[in-house]
């Protein structure tokens, strides 16, 4: 009996992105070291650590944007834009093993009060950007009352009202970064300057890398057309890099009496979190694209060069053999 395979859009939908797939491993498996050269992340699944990778301890959660499949069957282009924690505790060694990556813009988007308290240590041929998406909002705990709330475990359960309040917290705050007006000024300013070749390689980051910069590496994705799982999947990927980070304070904050649950609400992200910015952003403007052009003013010529610039045609990768 032959076998028949129905052709849906679905399943056209999935075949287009594992042929993509198995393109572009075999375009990096025939480029080797010239792979390599243009970018670290090449040899990587995507969204894995390359502060894991390159030996970058203080930063963990620094990731290549680049690699994800879309829908369409297209490949996110890598080695232009990663995400990231912060740079603080770099030293000259690190600093050193960061400069494989060619960086030419940090953006910040953290608050004064977090920059002012772990300022970021960069290459000096880095430009810095300061992005303060919430600007508008004042639910932003610096790392000194964190700190100062961890030293206290039980009051900390006390006063941030148990995971369930520490989590419904985050939830507010996911919807902000679709709403607030300073986080859409600061979102249209990143986006636009990701597509201007000059600015690029790119990286962006908060203080953990996982919720304002989180949001900002959803979005881009979305709309480059990445398929919701994956986004989601890299998202939650902040929990492999960071939890173990933050082991020793979870640790003594457990013993000493706080909430077990605050620990991974607090320094963890949830899929619940990220969705409520989906869910804002749908319930706003519909769809992605009226997101970006309503929301962040990213008008559709400047979301077609944005599109141009980190989209790659997947037969077009045989095209440097």
């Amino acid at each position: 009996m032959n076998n028949f395979i129905i052709s849906t859009p679905r399943t056209r939908d999935v075949f287009r992105r594992h042929f993509a797939k198995y393109v572009f491993v075999l375009a990096s498996c025939c480029m080797g070291p010239l792979a390599l050269a243009q970018a670290p992340s090449t040899i990587l699944a995507p969204g894995q650590s390359l502060g894991i990778f390159l030996d970058i301890g203080p930063v963990p959660n620094l990731r290549d944007l680049g690699g994800y499949v879309t829908s369409g069957g297209d490949v996110v282009a890598r080695g232009k834009v990663y995400r990231s924690n912060e740079f603080y505790t770099m030293d000259s060694v690190n600093l050193i093993k960061l400069q494989a990556l060619k960086l030419k813009t940090d953006y910040d988007l953290r608050t004064p009060a977090e920059i002012s308290a772990q300022p970021d240590k960069i290459p000096p041929e880095m430009k810095y950007v300061r992005l303060n998406v919430m600007a508008d909002e004042d639910l932003i705990v610096t790392p000194d009352q964190i700190g100062e709330l961890f030293q206290n475990p039980k009051l900390a359960s006390q006063k941030l009202g148990g995971a369930k309040g520490v989590e419904a917290s985050f939830v507010r705050l996911y919807r902000d970064f679709v709403s607030l007006p300073s986080a859409q000024q600061s979102y249209r300013i990143l986006f636009l300057s990701l597509s201007d070749a000059a600015n690029l390689p790119g990286v962006f980051h908060c203080t953990n890398g996982k919720d304002r910069t989180g949001w900002g590496a959803a979005a881009l994705l979305t709309f480059l057309g990445v398929p919701k799982d994956e986004v989601l999947a890299d998202y939650l990927r902040s929990n492999n890099y960071l939890l173990p980070m933050h082991q020793k304070e979870i640790d003594a904050f457990i013993a000493g009496g706080g909430d077990p649950g605050i620990p991974s609400a607090l320094f963890g992200v949830k899929q619940k979190y990220l969705e409520a910015s989906f869910d804002e952003m749908y319930s706003r403007y519909g769809t992605v694209e009226r997101y970006f052009s309503e929301g962040l003013k990213i008008n559709s010529t400047q979301q077609k060069h944005l599109r141009e610039m980190y989209l790659i045609h997947s037969l077009k990768v045989l095209a440097h053999f």
